[in-house]
């Protein structure tokens, strides 16, 4: 992908609600932990301000790569998805051709992934494996256990 995420509006917004909460309530709360820890003494010796610098550090690295994928966010309209073939933000059903067990997988950002909920990530190697398929392809994936094959079903939004 051309550095772009892309993203659901939902998804977006629970990006940005995140992004505020950090920015908000959470560098006050690093902010306030710094001046307790400054408060107690010699800052050469004092392991809580250490600490706390510390954390401050991390929460600033996670605003910065929050801030970063807003910036190249994109927003997909599930109205305009070609189901035609497989691409971002479509449902795949799917047949291992080894065990003859049929699935659906929902192709999604990165960001959204989430296996539980049969959501891949569009870079996971069975994402990129079937990406641009169409219905009755076999699409051959190779994934740490070895090679799968998975003949597609239905695409669906």
């Amino acid at each position: 992908m051309s550095g772009f995420t892309y993203f659901t509006k939902d998804a977006l917004e629970q990006l940005r609600s995140e992004l505020q909460k950090l920015k908000t309530v959470e560098r006050q709360a690093a902010s306030k932990a710094i001046a307790e820890a400054r408060e107690k003494g010699d800052l050469r010796e004092n392991a809580e301000y250490d600490a706390a610098k510390e954390a401050q550090g991390l929460l600033e690295a996670k605003i910065q790569k929050l801030e970063n994928e807003l910036a190249n966010a994109r927003v997909i309209d599930e109205g305009t998805i070609d189901t035609s073939k497989v691409s971002i933000l479509t449902k795949v059903t799917v047949t291992n051709l080894t065990n003859k067990k049929q699935m659906t997988y929902h192709l999604v950002s990165e960001k959204e992934a989430d296996l539980k909920l049969g959501k891949i990530s569009v870079t996971s190697p069975i994402g990129k494996g079937l990406l641009g398929k169409h219905v009755g392809d076999v699409a051959s994936v190779q994934v740490p256990a070895g090679n799968l094959q998975f003949k597609i079903e239905n695409i669906t939004v």
